[in-house]
C-alpha cells in the first residue's frame, strides 16, 4: 500500500485498498459494480439540474453537488449511465469522500489512483476526467470552507 492513503479519507483508503489487491480484470469489474451501484439523484436535484455544477473538463457531462451533512460533505453525482467508466470513477470519489470534511477532500492527493492500478486500466483522458472531477469535488470542499468562515 502506498503512503498516499495515509493522507485519504478511510473509506476511500478501503477502496484504494480493495483496487490495490485485485487483478486487472477484476478491477474492470469493481470499477464498473461502482457504475451501476451510483445512487439516484434526490428528486430536488432532478427537478432542477441547474444547481449543481457542471465539470467543464470532461468529456463525459458530469454534475456535481455538494453539501455539508453532519460536519460531512456529500456529494451527488449525475453522470450518463452509457459512461460506466466515468460514473464508476465519480461513484468512487463520491463513495471515498463520504462524510468528509472539507479539510480531508482538499489533502486528498490527485494521483491516488495510481495506487488502485487504474493508470494501467483505463485511457490518459479519463484519468484527466478522474482528476477534473477530484479537482471540481476540492473547488466545492473550498467553497463550503469559505462560506463556513464567512457565518
Amino acid at each position: 500500500m502506498m503512503d498516499t492513503n495515509t493522507k485519504l479519507p478511510a473509506p476511500l483508503a478501503e477502496i484504494v485498498e480493495d483496487f490495490s489487491i485485485s487483478t486487472g480484470r477484476e478491477k474492470i469489474d469493481i470499477l464498473l459494480h461502482y457504475s451501476e451501484a451510483m445512487p439516484p439523484l434526490p428528486e430536488r436535484l432532478q427537478a432542477d439540474h441547474e444547481q449543481m455544477d457542471f465539470v467543464h473538463e470532461c468529456m463525459t457531462p458530469v454534475y456535481v453537488q455538494a453539501e455539508m451533512e453532519n460536519g460531512g460533505l456529500h456529494f451527488y453525482f449525475d453522470v450518463p449511465p452509457e459512461s460506466p467508466t466515468v460514473r464508476g470513477l465519480a461513484a468512487i470519489l463520491a463513495k471515498g469522500a463520504e462524510g468528509a470534511s472539507p479539510e480531508e477532500v482538499l489533502n486528498i492527493p490527485a494521483n491516488f489512483y495510481q495506487a488502485m492500478g487504474l493508470h494501467e486500466l483505463i485511457t490518459h483522458q479519463r484519468l484527466n476526467g478522474f482528476t477534473a472531477i477530484l479537482a471540481h469535488m476540492k473547488r466545492l470542499a473550498t467553497e463550503h470552507l469559505e462560506n463556513a468562515s464567512a457565518e
